[in-house]
């Protein structure tokens, strides 16, 4: 049994990535899932003046240490203009001043959603180019684009060929575990 942890890169209350990501875990069974909602983890955003004056928040190291007991991560990355947000941006640049190689030989399942057709992939393509940089491993992507068509307010994706797209996803990251 893998231990995995799963996360928006966003930090809005009402984040669709992070209804993405819930619904994934949703469908994780036999596995230690954690899901973490980034809307309780405020960062200030990264300087090197703040890094020296202030050091190291005790949630950005606590974060980082529960990445690392980890087997594995999901993460939906956030798009803004076409880009991850600033704020998984931000959390990415703390998190790899305290340990260049904070991802140690994870495995992730990187997903992303939004409102347009686009599905985040313009982030979702960034991100998966940067993370090996950490040391993971990107095993999986998943994009839903039109995030309110295609997503129910029960909570799950209704349209059959995107749901077994996302399934197909997930079931190649659980397989690796």
């Amino acid at each position: 049994m893998a231990k995995i942890l799963a996360f928006a890169g966003s930090n809005s209350s009402t984040s669709i990535n992070y209804e993405l990501v819930k619904y994934t875990v949703s469908l994780i069974k036999h596995h230690e899932t954690r899901l973490l909602n980034m809307a309780n983890y405020p960062f200030p955003l990264y300087s090197e003046d703040l890094e020296k004056k202030e050091g190291y928040s005790n949630s950005l190291v606590e974060l980082k240490n529960d990445i690392q007991k980890m087997d594995a991560l999901i993460i939906s990355v956030n798009e803004h203009n076409g880009n991850p947000s600033a704020y998984f941006k931000n959390l990415l640049d703390w998190l790899s001043r305290l340990e260049r190689k904070f991802l140690p030989g994870k495995k992730v399942l990187l997903i992303s959603t939004s409102r347009g057709k686009g599905g985040g992939k313009g982030a979702l393509g960034v991100t998966e180019k940067l993370l090996p940089r950490f040391g993971a491993e990107v095993v999986a992507t998943f994009s839903l684009p039109s995030f309110a068509e295609n997503f129910d307010r029960s909570g799950k994706i209704v349209t059959a060929e995107l749901a077994d797209q996302h399934r197909t996803a997930l079931d190649k990251f659980l397989e690796i575990l």
